[in-house]
């Protein structure tokens, strides 16, 4: 006889399962909800502000001192190519010369060659002559020769280094090219850090621009405050800087003091904006000393001194990375063009990361 089981309840099955999906959906929501609340982040303070800015603004100082390090390899390429290009078409125009005349020897050769060079001596009423004139002949022919197979070696040699600079032009090219695309990285962040630096408070705002230290705890400064803080010390440190300094040191600090509210434009040398390394390298070449183009070459083209032998018209530089240069002009203060929106102006020397010091010869 078959035996009838009463199925098992499923623990889910009617008023208990819809309690558990009641739940479900509760905390489903409930996750939904709290997710959306972690991601509403705070605006930052002013101080978080200035970091982050200040980061930005550092990161794009490196990529542009080793943009400028690139373009000036890629200049110098270029500029040897150009001479070498001059170069092969000089001596294309003598190979073709060589061409030249050896055809019309050839020709005169040709034009005399159906009658055997012996009976052409018998028949020469001066047979002196003739033998003087097949001599000089053979010597020119000698010569021509060899002149045309010199040329074509040294065209050869030409071709050679052209293909040579021809791709190491590309190569920089490329390495130019990716730099290119790590600054518009970084421009993107840095956006990213003024549309942060736009939810600010105006006076906020204009402190952390101004590289001020002012918080909404302390209160606000207006951006006449700003300016006026930023070029009060202008006079005193002139008068410091003229006082105790001379000679082609002089030069360079008076330039770098003309150059005061120019812009910080990327890889700019002058006269109408700068960028940090630019700047240096054209008050020193108003001082008549040629800088290399860049931060981390600039620090060794002159002698490398302590902090607390800095005179005026020293170079001082800045992070670990050597990636920021400014031009010392006494009293801890330098002349220097900061970043982007910031036209260059007197500093202090203690408001970057310090890293070493040199002496332009």
């Amino acid at each position: 006889m078959a035996t009838h089981r009463k199925p098992k309840q499923n623990p889910l099955a009617g008023s208990t399962a819809r309690t558990a999906a009641t739940l479900v959906l509760a905390g489903a929501a409930t996750a939904t909800a709290l997710e959306g609340t972690g991601h509403a982040a705070p605006a930052p303070t002013p101080a978080q502000a200035k970091e982050q800015v200040a980061g930005y603004y550092q990161q794009a100082e490196v990529a542009t001192e080793k943009y400028n390090g690139v373009k000036e390899m890629t200049d110098r390429a270029r500029a040897a190519l150009d001479r070498l290009q001059d170069e092969a078409a000089r001596r294309t125009e003598r190979l073709n010369a060589a061409r030249n005349a050896l055809g019309s020897f050839a020709t005169a050769q040709y034009r005399e060659g159906g009658m055997p060079s012996g009976v052409r001596l018998l028949l020469s009423a001066t047979p002196d002559r003739y033998l003087e004139s097949a001599s000089l002949a053979d010597r020119a022919g000698t010569r021509q020769a060899a002149a045309v197979a010199r040329v074509r070696h040294e065209l050869r040699d030409v071709e050679q280094v052209r293909s040579t600079a021809g791709a190491r032009l590309s190569e920089l090219k490329r390495e130019e090219a990716a730099l290119a695309a790590h600054k518009r990285t970084i421009e993107a962040q840095l956006d990213r850090a003024r549309q942060v630096l736009a939810e600010l408070p105006a006076a906020e705002r204009t402190a952390v621009e101004a590289g001020d230290s002012v918080t909404a705890a302390t209160g606000a400064t207006g951006a006449g405050e700003v300016a006026h803080a930023a070029l009060a010390p202008v006079q005193a440190a002139r008068d410091s800087a003229s006082g105790a300094t001379s000679g082609r040191a002089a030069r360079a600090v008076a330039f770098a003091y003309s150059a005061i509210g120019k812009p910080y434009v990327w890889g700019a040398t002058g006269p109408s904006a700068f960028d940090c390394s630019g700047l240096t390298q054209a008050a020193w070449q108003a001082a008549g000393v040629s800088l290399p183009r860049t931060t981390y070459t600039q620090i060794n083209a002159g002698r490398r001194i302590a902090r607390g032998q800095l005179t005026p018209g020293d170079l001082v530089f800045f992070y670990s990375g050597i990636s920021h240069v400014g031009l010392y002009i006494g009293g801890g203060r330098m002349i220097h063009a900061p970043h982007p929106g910031a036209p260059v102006r007197i500093a202090p020397i203690d408001e970057m990361p310090f890293a070493g010091a040199s002496r332009p010869a």
